[in-house]
């Protein structure tokens, strides 16, 4: 039997929306939520899916269980994920694709859009640069969401890809809107 389902598109700019981000890996998923309302971006929480053991059909499990858990406790309409790039180690970049697609079939209950960002991109639309490294991303961050404390990388990552959908969402409803749409 094969059920299709549809998307919701993405929301109006006006409604107030939640947002998880992901930063898939094999040993630690980062993740992070925010509310978008107009322009306003506020930080709701953050954190990692950190597996172990060595058998990784197991470790995918969790990424799978705790990203469900995300889901149900904090409810986002929308998520946004970072695309995997191509490692110089295929066997690497296929752990990391299956990372994250046990964290996209995770969300597939709650119907969440599901949006998918390259690392340059975020870096770009977080920082100003592509090339961006680690600790940039965590400090604007930490700047852009008014926190005190330093995140933690991969919570950093996440939250990143969270604002630059929520820029893209605000970029793509000012182009509709000024086109008449």
């Amino acid at each position: 039997m094969v059920l299709v389902t549809a998307r919701p598109a993405v929301q109006p700019m006006s409604a107030s929306i939640r947002i998880l981000g992901i930063d898939p890996g094999s040993r630690i998923t980062g993740w992070g939520i925010i509310d978008v309302s107009g322009q306003r971006i506020t930080h709701i929480a953050n954190g990692q899916i950190r597996t172990d053991g060595s058998d990784f059909p197991a470790r995918l499990e969790q990424i799978f269980d705790g990203t469900r858990e995300i889901m149900e406790e904090y409810q986002p309409e929308e998520v946004a994920i970072e695309r995997v790039f191509m490692h110089r180690n295929a066997d690497s970049a296929l752990k990391l694709g299956q990372a994250r697609a046990a964290a996209i079939c995770a969300t597939f209950a709650k119907r969440a859009g599901i949006h998918e960002y390259a690392a340059r991109e975020v870096k770009l639309a977080v920082v100003g640069t592509g090339a961006a490294d680690k600790t940039q991303v965590q400090h604007m961050v930490g700047a852009l969401l008014s926190l005190r404390r330093t995140l933690q990388a991969d919570s950093a990552d996440a939250l990143a890809v969270a604002i630059c959908h929520a820029n893209q969402r605000r970029t793509r409803a000012l182009l509709l809107r000024s086109l008449g749409k």
